[in-house]
C-alpha cells in the first residue's frame, strides 16, 4: 500500500522525506458519533487511543503513520470522499492513496483496527509493564508476544507482532502453549485466536532457524522439533469449543492448524498460503492428514505440495474456512455471533467437542509425530538451508527497492 506509492515516487523521495514524515502525523479532528460501545471499542476508547498514540517516543515508520492516518481518517469521516491530489501534490497523494486503499471499511471497523494498531505499537514499546493490563484477571501470566483477555465468557488470544506480520518466534510458540493451557483451565466458554493489524498472521518466523546453539544444526532441529510436538498437541487436546477469527493473511503453520479449530471464521481479503516445499520444508500441523481428509488428495497436493494460495471463498468451498464475511462488517458480525455461542451450556459444549475429537485423536496424535521426524531431516538438510538463505537475500533485494 504506502509501499508501492513511496517506491514508484522514488524521484522526490529524498527531497521530500522529511515533509512526509512530519506531515503523516495524525490531524486532530472531533469524532461526531454517540459513545456507545460497538465491537469492544467505545468513543471514550477511540480517544484515550489517540492520547496514547502522542506519548509514544520511537518513530513507527512511514508505513505505520499513513496507516494510522488513513484509518483515523476512515473512522471519523468514513470511506475516502475528497479528489485525488494532482501527481505533483506528492505528500498529499501518498496519504490519499492510503485513506483510499480501505475502500468501504466500515467506521466502526477502521476505529477498531486504528485502536489494535495504537495498543500494538504502546506494548511493543513499553514491553512487559504494558501488558500487565491485558492479561486474564488472576491468570499468573504475562505475555511480551500475545494479548490476551476474557470477556463475555470468551477467551480472545491476539497474535500481537504486527509490524512483522504476527510471525510465529521461539518465544511466541511457548507463550502460545501457555495461553492454550490457561483458556483451558478458566472460567470462559469459549476460546478464540486472532491477529493485530492487517494480517492474521504470517507463519513461523523464519529467523528462528537462523540462531544455532552450541549444539549445532542437529541441536538447534531437535529443540524445533519438541517445540513443534508440544504446541500441535496443545491445539489436538484444547477441551473447549476453539475458533479462529481470520482477519487477514494466513500463511504456514497458522493455515495448517486451522483443520484442529471448530469454527474458522475469515474476512473477504484472507488468504491461505502454506508455501512449504518452496521453503524446502514439509507438512506440519497435522496437515497431511487432515487436509487429504478435508479437502481430497488432489486439492491439499496443490496446497501442501505446489504451494498454492486459496482465496478465503476458495477454503471456504474446500471446509478449511467455515463462513466468509465481507471486510466492511467482518468485526461486528462475527463477534455478535460468539458472544450468543458463549452463553450456550459450557459442559455441553465442552463434552459433544471432546466426543467428536475423541474418535480421531490417535490419528492427529500420528500424524503431528511423523511430521515432526521428517521436519527434522528436513532442518538439517542443504536444501533447506539453501531455500532459507535464498528467502533472506530476495527479502533483503526487495528492501532496498
Amino acid at each position: 500500500m504506502a509501499g508501492a506509492a513511496l517506491r514508484l515516487s522514488a524521484p522526490w523521495r529524498l527531497g521530500k522525506l522529511r515533509s512526509l514524515l512530519r506531515l503523516c502525523s495524525v490531524p486532530s479532528l472531533t469524532l461526531h458519533t454517540t459513545a456507545s460501545p460497538l465491537m469492544g471499542v467505545t468513543v471514550e476508547q477511540f480517544e484515550q487511543a489517540k492520547s496514547k498514540l502522542a506519548t509514544l517516543k520511537n518513530d513507527p515508520g512511514i508505513e505505520f503513520k499513513l496507516k494510522i492516518y488513513a484509518l483515523f481518517k476512515q473512522a471519523t469521516q468514513g470511506p475516502c470522499n475528497t479528489p485525488k491530489p494532482g501527481m505533483l501534490e506528492f505528500v498529499k497523494k501518498v496519504k490519499w492513496d492510503a485513506w483510499n486503499s480501505l475502500g468501504s471499511v466500515s467506521q466502526e471497523e477502521a476505529r477498531q483496527q486504528y485502536c489494535d494498531l495504537i495498543g500494538s505499537l504502546v506494548v511493543a514499546e513499553s514491553g512487559s509493564s504494558a501488558q500487565v493490563a491485558a492479561q486474564p484477571a488472576g491468570s499468573g501470566t504475562t505475555y511480551k508476544t500475545l494479548l490476551v483477555s476474557t470477556e463475555d465468557n470468551i477467551t480472545t488470544i491476539k497474535l500481537n507482532r504486527p509490524a512483522k506480520k504476527n510471525a510465529i518466534t521461539t518465544q511466541m510458540y511457548n507463550e502460545i502453549v501457555a495461553a492454550l493451557e490457561q483458556a483451558a483451565k478458566d472460567d470462559s466458554v469459549l476460546t478464540v485466536f486472532t491477529g493485530a493489524g492487517d494480517f492474521y498472521c504470517s507463519g513461523n518466523d523464519l529467523s528462528n532457524f537462523t540462531q544455532v546453539p552450541q549444539g549445532g544444526v542437529e541441536e538447534m532441529a531437535r529443540r524445533a522439533g519438541d517445540l513443534l510436538r508440544k504446541y500441535i498437541k496443545a491445539y489436538i487436546d484444547f477441551p473447549k469449543p476453539l475458533v479462529a477469527v481470520v482477519n487477514g493473511p494466513a500463511v504456514g503453520i497458522s493455515v495448517t492448524v486451522l483443520c484442529l479449530f471448530d469454527l474458522v471464521y475469515a474476512t473477504e481479503r484472507a488468504s491461505f498460503h502454506t508455501p512449504f516445499t518452496q521453503l524446502g520444508q514439509s507438512a506440519e500441523g497435522c496437515s497431511s492428514y487432515t487436509f487429504p481428509k478435508l479437502m481430497g488428495r488432489a486439492k491439499a497436493n496443490e496446497m501442501l505440495l505446489f504451494n498454492k494460495k486459496l482465496t478465503a471463498v476458495q477454503a471456504c468451498e474446500l471446509g478449511l474456512v467455515t463462513e466468509v464475511f465481507p471486510d466492511s462488517s467482518f468485526q461486528s458480525e462475527v463477534w455478535s455471533r460468539l458472544k450468543a455461542y458463549a452463553k450456550l451450556p459450557p459442559n455441553s459444549l465442552a463434552f459433544s467437542k471432546q466426543l467428536i475429537r475423541s474418535m480421531e485423536k490417535e490419528r492427529l496424535y500420528a500424524a503431528n509425530d511423523a511430521e515432526v521426524e521428517r521436519l527434522l531431516e528436513r532442518w538439517t538438510s542443504d536444501e533447506f538451508f539453501n531455500a532459507i538463505n535464498n528467502f533472506f537475500q530476495a527479502k533483503s533485494k526487495k528492501s532496498k527497492l
